[in-house]
């Protein structure tokens, strides 16, 4: 159920939804999908782009390291996940998911009546060439598409380069904690262009 967290009054959107084709900055076409399952070569794939991430740019503990951490990490939220993957050819170079703020399995069925928690990874090789926000964006769009409309996030209160990003797709900070932004985006229904809400 859609809890005590704020949202902004006005949703956002529309976004773009996958699959999109975007050339970045470094010239590179990149590939972006919404997997209809997270198994199998998918779900490898993606397991092999966080084993190349850096740690350092790991927050809140994700993503774990090592591989078989990673793999299992991925198959607990894969199943009621929603998940959109970046690709240059044939490898997965950045990832991003929304998962259901809740333990209840029949409320997320019914995606408008939760909150669901966003992660965002890109490879280092490609950060700062605009794939991020493309990345967003089309996860922002499908989750619409798919009836979710509230959205929420933390990050680190000293990644500028991060909360400039979410703030420019339509994110609002709703709170902070000691080390942490909490920030949040009420999405446009895909179907009627605005959603009934209660905040």
């Amino acid at each position: 159920m859609v809890g005590t967290r704020l949202y902004p009054d006005e949703p956002s959107g529309p976004f773009p939804s996958p699959p999109t084709t975007v050339e970045d900055k470094e010239g590179r076409s990149i590939e972006i999908r919404a997997p209809e399952t997270f198994t199998g070569e998918t779900l490898d794939a993606v397991v092999e782009m966080y084993t190349e991430f850096d740690p350092t740019d790991r927050a809140q503990g994700i993503p774990p390291t090592g591989e078989e951490r990673i793999r299992t990490w991925l198959e607990t939220i894969g199943d009621d996940s929603v998940n959109v993957v970046a690709r240059d050819g044939d490898d997965v170079i950045a990832h991003a998911m929304l998962v259901p703020d809740t333990d209840d399995l029949s409320a997320i069925e019914h995606r408008s009546d939760i909150e669901w928690e966003l992660a965002i990874f890109v490879l280092q090789a490609y950060q700062r060439a605009g794939i991020g926000t493309t990345l967003l964006e089309n996860l922002l769009g499908h989750a619409s598409d798919i009836g979710i409309d509230h959205v929420w996030l933390t990050v680190e209160r000293w990644n500028n380069p991060a909360i400039a990003l979410y703030e420019r797709v339509g994110f609002e900070s709703t709170g902070t904690e000691s080390f942490e932004q909490e920030m949040a985006i009420l999405l446009e229904d895909a179907t009627d262009g605005e959603r009934s809400h209660e905040s």
